[in-house]
């Protein structure tokens, strides 16, 4: 009788492990860098950070205490009075900040967009003269045309009214620059072809195709847009004469005037000061991953 024997397991292979990685080295020059780094954090962080504290403090103990550490704190009741204050006039305020800034953006960022894209991907006569009047218009100081914008909104009866700062608001020349950039290297123009191939309409690839592929840079474009337009002050400043049309910039440099007055307004400033800055850290945060993807993009080959 002939007995089969069953052929033995192969054993299966442990992978390797990688081995670990060495501890880097604290070399001068690191040093210096991390302390370069630390010192610059501290810079724009320590601002904040007392502005953090002085919204907590009454009146008199913001002169009389140490600005960099609490004094019977009274945030809530603080906060409380800087949003009741003038019948809500804050709350007005913020919501008009929340307008200019945010709806500006975002209409900015599709405009800068769509020009952007069509600067890069479609060829017409007179293009390039397009993006160097672009060009000039990065350079130009947002101060120097607010006079001209003034002139013109008054013969279009538009002075005094949301839309002399919200107009404004829209055009971005850096936001263009950097989306026709963008959209060179990274909308390609086999993958427009093939859209075009499968029957998509120009509005069908820009707003379903491109702007994914751009949104590391739309975030960008967004982001400065929306910190140029919440801390603006000099353009709300010449366009407005009602107070209740205000931004928050601008209504807490009147509460600030009127502190000889009313002592507690100054206070109210300081508090008004931090609950502005929130909205821009809110952004920065939700919006760095954005950032996060779009960094490698494009630096590795297939």
């Amino acid at each position: 009788m002939t007995t089969v024997t069953a052929p033995a397991e192969t054993p299966t292979p442990v992978p390797a492990r990688a081995p670990a990685a060495a501890p880097r080295r604290l070399t001068p020059g690191r040093i210096v860098l991390v302390a370069s780094l630390a010192v610059a954090a501290l810079y724009f962080l320590l601002p904040v950070y007392w502005l953090a504290i002085a919204s907590t403090k009454s009146t008199d103990k913001l002169y009389s205490s140490f600005g960099l550490w609490f004094a019977d704190p009274r945030w809530w009741s603080n906060l409380g009075n800087v949003f009741s204050y003038d019948h809500h006039v804050y709350l007005r305020w913020a919501l008009n900040s929340a307008l200019y800034a945010g709806v500006g953006s975002v209409l900015a960022t599709l405009l800068s967009a769509a020009a952007g894209f069509a600067l890069a991907k479609y060829r017409f006569r007179g293009r390039e003269a397009v993006f160097k009047v672009i060009l000039a218009g990065v350079l130009l100081p947002y101060t120097a045309l607010v006079l001209p914008l003034y002139l013109m909104f008054s013969e279009l009866g538009l002075v005094n009214t949301y839309w002399s700062v919200l107009i404004p608001g829209l055009a971005s020349p850096f936001g263009v620059y950097l989306c026709r950039i963008y959209a060179e290297s990274a909308v390609s123009d086999n993958l427009l072809e093939a859209a075009r191939v499968d029957g998509a309409n120009e509005a069908r690839i820009f707003f379903g195709l491109v702007l994914r592929i751009m949104s590391p840079a739309l975030v960008t474009v967004f982001l400065f847009q929306f910190v140029h337009n919440w801390n603006n002050y000099f353009l709300p400043l010449v366009m407005l004469s009602d107070d209740r049309k205000y931004p928050v910039t601008l209504g807490l440099t009147t509460w600030q005037t009127a502190a000889d007055r009313v002592p507690e307004l100054t206070q109210y400033t300081i508090g008004g000061a931090f609950v502005s800055v929130i909205p821009l850290a809110v952004a920065m945060l939700v919006l760095q991953r954005y950032w996060r993807t779009g960094l490698t993009e494009g630096s590795v080959k297939e």
